[in-house]
Parts: structure tokens; sequence; C-alpha cells
């Protein structure tokens, strides 16, 4: 299929009713929002004030589960990869983009892009702070092994699958879809989560605080709509421009000289040659004050006032002279070159 016929199929797909449902930050909302902010910090307080929780971790690890049920190890190994980033992004993002084809919104998409900076940004920066190793590289028996190089505490791969899984409950359309895709979420978030325990690859304290990172970023997403709104209004007017001037780039402004203000004085133009005999008009642009008239007219050169005659009172001049017969009761528009005669006098 060409291109043109893409965007042509796209010109004529409805708009959904679907894309004025936005989520808001419901009272609901809220109340799970601060519910996993305290779960959140209750976990980090354990690894660090009490010892249970590291304790377990250690029961576990010593247990190594994936020697106790080594026929599931095969399987495990490919269904772990639904919590890696790369793979699980690009495989929603592939579906988000044809709901934002055939929606003729980017709402999806701009949703799972805030969602994984956001992510990225939280996770990320745990992660390195606190440097926790993992339990096949531990080397203290019972510590909490913090501050030591690593980067595992919180669990990426659970909060991965908690964001990217969770995103399309959160963008479903209709209720009972939420209701579907909300338990496929929890499914894979679950699921991944219990596998990285079963590889050894993570602690136990590292997926609770995965599966809290995750749902604090996921239930934060109704704050950033207006962003999202935003960034796809600007969107959508670079597409117009584009498709108005054949570019990206905004629009040039008019030289200076061109721009005008009531606050400059512009210079009137030269008044044009005048016939002889004909006294220039000189046009006022009509942006200038009272004052700007008045010096304006200072500046002028000043003439003695000439007595003006009407249309009908000059005499057509012709390359043979004047075709009316002289008067002796009109004067003369410039006074004679010579004397004057008798017969000039008598207007004979």
């Amino acid at each position: 299929m060409r291109t043109n016929q893409i965007f042509a199929r796209l010109e004529q797909e409805p708009e959904r009713p679907s894309n004025r449902d936005v989520p808001r930050m419901s009272r609901t909302r809220t109340v799970l929002f601060g519910s996993a902010v305290w779960f959140y910090v209750a976990i980090v307080a354990a690894v660090f004030v009490s010892d249970h929780l590291v304790r377990l971790d250690w029961q576990v690890m010593l247990f190594r589960p994936y020697k106790q049920w080594p026929e599931l190890h095969a399987f495990l190994d490919y269904f772990v990869v639904l919590g890696q980033r790369g793979p699980t992004a690009v495989l929603v993002a592939a579906w988000l983009g044809w709901r934002s084809w055939r929606q003729r919104t980017l709402r999806p998409l701009l949703a799972l892009g805030v969602a994984l900076l956001l992510l990225n940004i939280t996770v990320g920066a745990v992660k390195y702070g606190l440097g926790r190793l993992g339990p096949h590289y531990a080397t203290t028996v019972g510590s909490a092994e913090m501050w030591s190089g690593g980067d595992i505490f919180p669990s990426g791969h659970t909060a991965n699958a908690v964001v990217t899984w969770g995103i399309l409950a959160y963008l479903a359309t209709t209720p009972r879809a939420r209701r579907v895709l909300s338990v496929v979420a929890a499914v894979f978030a679950l699921g991944v989560g219990a596998t990285t325990v079963y590889l050894g690859t993570h602690w136990v304290s590292d997926v609770l605080l995965g599966w809290a990172a995750g749902l604090v970023v996921l239930l934060a997403l109704p704050w950033f709509e207006p962003a999202i709104a935003t960034v796809e209004a600007w969107i959508f007017a670079l597409r117009t421009r584009y498709r108005a001037t054949g570019s990206l780039a905004p629009r040039p402004l008019p030289p200076v000289g061109a721009r005008t203000s009531p606050l400059v004085t512009t210079r009137a133009p030269a008044p044009e040659k005048a016939p002889h005999g004909l006294e220039p008009v000189i046009v006022s642009s009509g942006h200038g004050s009272g004052g700007q008239s008045a010096r304006s007219a200072e500046n002028r050169p000043h003439h003695p006032a000439r007595p003006h005659t009407s249309r009908s009172e000059r005499s057509p001049v012709s390359p043979t002279g004047s075709r009316r017969p002289p008067h002796s009761d009109r004067t003369p528009r410039t006074a004679p070159l010579g004397p004057a005669t008798g017969r000039g006098r008598a207007g004979g």
C-alpha cells in the first residue's frame, strides 16, 4: 500500500469517542497512589532498619528454587523476557501505534513514552543510588549488600512488567476491556517477579519494591495527561504547517523596515515633481500624532502664498501657443518678460 493511500485512509477514519475519555485523578486513584507510595517506603525501611526481610531474602536465595524445580527452568527463561524493557516496549508500542492510527490520536503512544520515561528516572535513580548486589554476587551472608556497586534494587524486570502491561489497561476504551487487561497485566507482573526470584537474579525484597515502583508510576499517569494533550496538539500543529508550507520551520518575520509602529515616526515620501505653475502636495502617512505633524510642517521650507486659480481659468498650452484669445479682465499667472506695450494694456 502506498503512503498516500495510508494517509487517505487515516483521513477517512472517524474520531473515536474514547479520545475524550481521559482518566482523572479521582479519589480512589489518589488513595491507591498513596498506598503504593507507603508500601514503597515500608519496603525500603524494612531493608535498612529491620533484618527480617533481609533474612527472608537469604533464606530463599539459599533454597535455590531453580534447583528444586529444574523442569521449569527452560520455560521460565523465555517467560522472563516479558519483563525486559526492550522487547516488551517494542511489542506494546506496535499495538498502541496501530490504535493511534485507527483513532487518529497520539495519546496512546505519548502515554507509553511518559510512563517509560518516569520508570527509567525513578527506578534507575534508586538502583544506582543504593547500589545493591544481586544474589549471585553477594559476598556476606545475612548482609543487605547495599552500596556495593550493584543495580538490582528495585527489580527493573518487575517494575517494567507492571508499567508496560498495565498501560494497556490504563488506555482501555471499555470497562470490560479494562478489567480483562488488568488481570492480564497482574498475571504478567506477578509471574515475571516470581520468575526472577526462581532464577536467582533478584532478592524477594527487590521484587516487592519493583511491584510498588511500577504501581506508583502507573497510578501517577493522570497527572501528566495535560502535558500529553499539549504535546499532541503541538505535533498536530507541526503536521498542519508542513502540509501547508512544506516545511516545519516557522514563518519568517517581515523585515525590520517593513514593520511599522505607531510610536515610530516615519519620514513622509518625497513629493513628486509637479508641473510648472502647480504647487506640490505632501501626503501624510496618518500614523503620527498632532505634534509630529507640527514638527514636520516646521521642517518644511516656507513659501509665500500664491493666488490659486481654478481649472477653468487656466489656459491650455499647445506647441503653437494658447488656443484661447486673450482677455483683458484676467491677470496672467506670471509677469511678462519685457516691458508692457500699449496693445497689451488695451487688451487688444
